[in-house]
């Protein structure tokens, strides 16, 4: 990875989390993500197992993570399982982790090579009770592909059919919606970029640019700093593409008078950010522009002051659906008619904003957490409303990052430039 050494303490600190919630006699095995082929020979950029890399902070193919806190052999209680290094392969693939580097990078005493582990895996698994295994239990997984993880599970459960078996992905769901002061370090890091791109896009956007060359500026910016590159799909909408949430084809043109919607973050040491920002091409807003813009930019603000331990993303989202009602009829895309006549399961204020407000951020995007129960301090959410109008053929959404403590909400992103004047000072300079 392209990142400065991050301190392996992170990853020490998630595993004792972790074993803290394993039962009894329990052992709990994490496979690395496969290396997915595309056309031909070749195949997709490598992305590892989310719970792996938290876990370990390894980023390699073909790796285990094996946690066994009651095996009789201390040395054996952590175990990180990495493909011997091979000489011949590195000439053409490049060089993989030495056990030493591996060891630095994630805090592990011990490592074992891949095709030595399978007969003492073979024992610690005969003296333990339970099985853990991990599985892709993201509410949002839409994918039908038997992945990795799961061929493990069928080969495990045909290998050891009498043991019990349980969830990775059940205590992750817990752990990793926590963020760790550590991991807010990191994630701080990856906005940081973030910030420098954006400062530095809004001093290159300017009429007849393309969304792809913006587009490209970004991850420019982004490489150039050390990131990984883009957190995900980078969305660059002028004008009316701007309503289309997950505009990712970037292959028109921004014309004066639009404004641009930018959607995009820096992943940053597996980390991720997530900005959304909407600047007005020519570089100033319009008397209209501004008053959306406006609105929404309230309805950020009051979001964010909602976010607290306690509240539930269910009540949080009604009392911005309540404020929103109340912006719409000020800025005269709803009237009093029509929130008096409005159908309680899909409220007026939905034509104009009709995705949610908030979602979970870590080393995914969309990152676990719950959605249920109510938030908790050390949980790190995305605060992104917006107001996006067919009939004036606009899109307009603007997003922070938010990490709840104790004390109060932190906006990380606070520094980042989201006033229209501050958009418009530093697109004409």
């Amino acid at each position: 990875m392209r990142n400065l050494p991050l301190n392996s303490q992170l990853f020490i600190r998630n595993r004792k989390r972790f074993v803290q919630q394993m039962p009894p006699n329990s052992i709990a095995i994490i496979v690395s993500n496969d290396e997915v082929p595309s056309n031909g020979d070749a195949l997709y950029t490598f992305r590892q197992n989310s719970d792996l890399y938290w876990l370990s902070g390894i980023w390699q193919e073909d790796s285990m993570v094996i946690l066994y806190p009651d095996n009789p052999d201390p040395k054996y209680r952590e175990v990180l399982v990495l493909v011997r290094p091979n000489e011949l392969k590195e000439k053409w693939d490049g060089k993989r982790l030495r056990a030493s580097e591996a060891k630095a990078i994630s805090g592990f005493e011990t490592v074992v090579w891949l095709d030595s582990v399978d007969a003492a895996l073979q024992t610690w698994v005969h003296l333990a009770d339970t099985i853990l295994l991990d599985t892709n239990e993201n509410d949002r997984l839409g994918s039908q592909v038997r992945t990795r993880d799961y061929r493990f599970v069928d080969e495990m459960k045909s290998r050891y059919p009498l043991h019990q078996y349980g969830r990775v992905a059940r205590i992750m769901r817990d752990l990793r919606g926590i963020k760790t002061a550590e991991e807010i370090e990191v994630v701080q890091q990856a906005i940081d970029i973030t910030h420098k791109t954006f400062e530095r896009v809004l001093r290159f956007v300017k009429p007849g640019v393309m969304e792809y060359e913006v587009e490209a500026e970004i991850l420019h910016s982004f490489i150039s700093q050390r990131a990984e590159g883009p957190a995900y799909n980078s969305i660059i909408a002028s004008g009316d593409r701007a309503r289309t949430l997950h505009y990712v084809s970037n292959t028109e043109a921004c014309k004066d008078g639009e404004l641009l919607l930018m959607d995009f973050g820096a992943n940053y040491g597996g980390y991720c950010a997530d900005l959304t920002r909407t600047i007005p091409v020519n570089g100033k807003f319009s008397k209209r522009q501004k008053e959306v813009y406006n609105a929404c930019l309230h309805l950020h603000n009051y979001a964010k002051s909602l976010l607290k331990p306690g509240i539930t993303i269910v009540e949080y989202t009604d009392k911005v659906g309540e404020e929103a009602t109340k912006q719409f009829i000020k800025i005269g895309l709803l009237s009093k008619g029509d929130v008096k006549n409005q159908d309680k399961d899909n409220p007026a204020y939905r034509k104009y904003l009709y995705h949610g407000i908030s979602h979970h951020l870590g080393i995914d995007v969309h990152d676990l957490g719950t959605r249920t129960s109510p938030l908790q301090a050390g949980m790190l959410l995305t605060v992104e409303p917006g107001i996006y109008i067919e009939e004036e053929k606009m899109g307009i959404r603007i997003e922070n990052n938010v990490w709840i403590t104790k004390s109060g909400n932190k906006d990380l992103m606070k520094n980042i430039p989201i006033t229209v004047e501050e958009i418009e000072r530093i697109m004409k300079s």
